[in-house]
């Protein structure tokens, strides 16, 4: 962050809507760690700059010609896709298949916590892990005060039967979870099987690590049951799947942008998905993740956010609104 031309405030041509897309007037943006991943290693392609963001909530501009999911005037709320410039602008274009309705009752800011995270832990815990609502068993959550930690904590505690085990450091981190609905929460920078037996529970069904899975990886193979689960999110630059044969356990990963990456045939699952927990927020069962708003949306908040991000200590999830 300390390059003075990592992130700077640019003007581009105005876009326009063709096909299945939107335009957004964006009001405000979140941010994650995969905007620092692109920021740090990411290079422009075919252009001088790089636009990220990957988190927006706004008003639709302009529907392409054959949307029909939404029209100008809808307040929305997505995530984006990787392969296209990204939401840090006034104006962005989107796939309609990945928008999601802005839910009602929260306005522009608390709405673009959500998307992200809120379609990764959705995939994670249902589509990779395979949870039904009816399992109760345990699910232990390896970082559960971040970005898709708070949700999912929240998905796993209102929407299904699982004994809900987060895992966080820091009193101010460990209280969050169990705000957020955790049953129990542990240190993982302690014995992980210890602190579970203390728990009665000396192994865990599913396990979802959504940060450091290479340093805890040893100790979640430890501590998983036999034909268990884990899921992952980040990005290890080893991970060896063989420990796992024993016990006949598997690995699941899960990418967001996988969808919108390949345009898979139910890439409207994000579209439904997002609606899904639209009418959750409203109706009071999920709540947003937002911990802080850095102000106006421009290159000095956004070094702000990414310096904080960087730092490893954020908790829920860092907005901007406005210009």
């Amino acid at each position: 962050m300390e390059d003075p031309q990592s992130l700077l405030d640019i003007e581009v041509p105005e876009p326009h809507a063709n096909g299945r897309d939107l335009l957004i007037e964006v009001k405000a943006i979140s941010v994650n760690p995969v905007d620092v991943k692109v920021r740090a290693s990411g290079k422009p392609e075919g252009s001088e700059y790089k636009i990220l963001g990957w988190d927006a909530a706004g008003v639709v501009k302009e529907a392409g010609p054959e949307a029909s999911l939404f029209k100008p005037g809808d307040e929305v709320y997505y995530a984006g896709s990787i392969a296209r410039p990204g939401t840090n602008a006034e104006l962005h274009l989107v796939d309609e298949r990945i928008v999601g309705k802005k839910p009602r009752t929260l306005n522009f800011a608390h709405a673009a916590a959500l998307p992200l995270t809120t379609i990764t832990a959705w995939e994670l815990l249902f589509d990779r892990l395979g949870v039904t609502p009816d399992r109760s068993t345990n699910l232990l959550i390896v970082g559960g005060a971040g970005g898709v930690g708070s949700i999912l904590i929240q998905l796993a505690r209102k929407l299904t039967s699982l004994t809900v085990i987060a895992t966080a450091s820091r009193p101010e981190t460990q209280q969050w979870c169990l705000d957020l609905g955790a049953h129990h929460v542990i240190d993982h920078s302690k014995s992980l099987a210890e602190q579970l037996r203390a728990l009665g529970t000396a192994e865990v069904e599913y396990i979802a690590s959504l940060t450091a899975t290479e340093t805890h990886y040893p100790a979640l193979v430890e501590v998983l049951a036999p034909q268990g689960k884990i899921g992952i999110i980040d990005d290890p630059k080893v991970l060896d799947a063989k420990p796992l044969r024993r016990k006949a356990a598997s690995l699941h990963w899960e990418f967001m942008f996988a969808r919108s990456l390949f345009g898979t045939p139910d890439m409207i699952a994000q579209h439904q998905l997002l609606d899904k927990v639209a009418d959750l927020v409203d109706s009071g069962v999920i709540r947003t993740t937002i911990a802080d708003t850095l102000g106006t949306i421009n290159a000095a908040n956004l070094k702000e956010a990414h310096a904080l991000l960087e730092s490893g200590r954020a908790r829920g999830k860092l907005v901007l609104e406005g210009f």
